[in-house]
């Protein structure tokens, strides 16, 4: 090495810097790394910039340094290049450092864990609550569920096992009505007709073998009462005359009883429903004013006009018995099925109380009408003919028998079906 000349060794040495570096180290470095790029510049006019300050006169730092320092920009230019920029850096990752490393900043991180470890707990403590509250909720589900579905079950097993008995008795008794028992029936009928016809045969030879004799007196006697009684004719009512002052006060007491003391369930034939005051007027008219032959205007529904009828076949039932027959007449069906509906609710009769031979017949001409009231004549019996308000023309052959009432429309209200 020469005398004078600085060392390279003590710049370029490998040795280890110092773990710290103050900021006019690192200043010093920086304008030794500015000097140096000026001084090495690659650029055309550094090399005539040069000697122009040396012919001005002014000193260059280069020629005043000994010949021996020109290696010591070399060494120094290559140590300044890379500490450009990593001091500042460092020193912000060492202040972070020693920041994250206090005892405060590590508490707080502690605490900070310590609460996010307790909201975790209660999270998980809620979460196990609501699966168990909704396990509980489901099992109690399930269970009602299941519940109601086996007693449906059961129910529909027991309407199963009733239909199977009916459906079982249904068939019994089709094979036992159907097929075996009319067979046995038609072979019983045969037999008792078998049996009827011989025994009529026996009392016939029977009957031609015996010596008939005369009837004692008084046999004769009572066949001459029975014959006085068939004779006798027909009670003929005529409510209007002085001779039958009885049976006016019988009727105007009936109609006092149906007016203010109606029994609803009282025995067949007597009036059963509500009568007011212009009902029993109506009545009334026709047993006195009338004397039981005549028209009389409706009352605007046939209801009503049933009524009415019922009414009067209840006073006659109780003046004459079962010998009063009530015919209808009607042009329809349908109105003979309401004056029959109707009877039965107000007078509290059967269907079996309407019948060619019972208390009521319904007819839809009357023609077979009045043949049926002259045959109840002869047979000592009291028809009452009763013609609906539907019959616009009344025929003339009704008009000979003793009672009769016919409803007559009225102009000014139309009739309500």
């Amino acid at each position: 090495m020469p005398d004078g000349a600085v060392a390279p060794l003590s710049l370029s040495s490998p040795a280890t810097p110092p773990p710290r570096a103050d900021e006019n180290s690192v200043g010093a470095i920086a304008s030794l790394d500015a000097a140096a790029n000026s001084d090495f510049s690659s650029e055309p006019g550094a090399e005539s910039t040069l000697p122009a300050a040396d012919e001005n006169g002014s000193s260059n730092w280069a020629d005043d340094l000994p010949s021996g320092a020109e290696p010591m920009a070399e060494s120094v230019a290559p140590l300044a290049a890379p500490r450009s920029t990593a001091p500042a850096e460092f020193s912000a990752d060492w202040a972070k450092d020693a920041d994250d490393d206090s005892p405060a900043a590590i508490a707080a991180r502690v605490a900070d864990l310590k609460a996010q470890e307790q909201d975790l707990k209660r999270a998980i403590a809620q979460l196990q609550a609501d699966f168990a509250a909704t396990e509980r909720m489901l099992g109690r589900l399930a269970r009602e569920s299941l519940g109601e579905l086996e007693q449906r079950k059961q129910a529909l097993q027991v309407s199963v096992e009733q239909l199977e008995r009916r459906q079982e008795r249904i068939r019994t008794e089709m094979r036992s009505t159907f097929a075996g028992s009319s067979q046995d029936i038609a072979i019983r009928i045969q037999g008792f007709k078998d049996y009827l016809v011989g025994s009529l045969q026996d009392l016939v030879t029977l009957a031609d073998d015996l010596k008939l004799s005369a009837p004692p007196p008084r046999e004769r006697e009572r066949d001459r009462e029975r014959e006085k009684e068939r004779e006798e004719p027909a009670p003929k009512p005529k409510f209007g005359e002085p001779a039958f002052q009885e049976e006016t006060r019988q009727i105007r007491k009936l109609l006092e009883q149906y007016r203010t003391s109606p029994d609803y369930y009282g025995p067949a034939w007597q009036l059963r429903r509500t009568f007011e005051p212009v009902h029993a007027e109506r009545v009334a008219n026709w047993f006195f004013t009338q004397g039981g032959r005549g028209a009389t205007r409706t009352m605007g529904s046939r209801l009503q006009n049933i009524l009415v009828a019922s009414a009067i076949i209840s006073i006659l039932r109780k003046l004459y018995g079962p010998k009063v027959r009530t015919l209808i007449l009607a042009d329809t069906p349908e109105r003979l099925g309401e004056w029959r509906r109707g009877l039965q609710d107000c007078l509290g009769i059967s269907r079996t109380d309407f019948g060619a031979d019972q208390g009521v017949v319904l007819f839809e001409a009357p023609e077979p009408l009045a043949q049926r009231a002259d045959r109840l004549l002869k047979q000592k019996q009291l028809p009452l003919i009763i013609m609906d308000e539907s019959e616009d023309v009344v025929n003339l052959s009704l008009l000979q028998f003793p009672l009769w009432i016919a409803f007559a429309s009225d102009p000014t209200r139309p009739m309500v079906y």
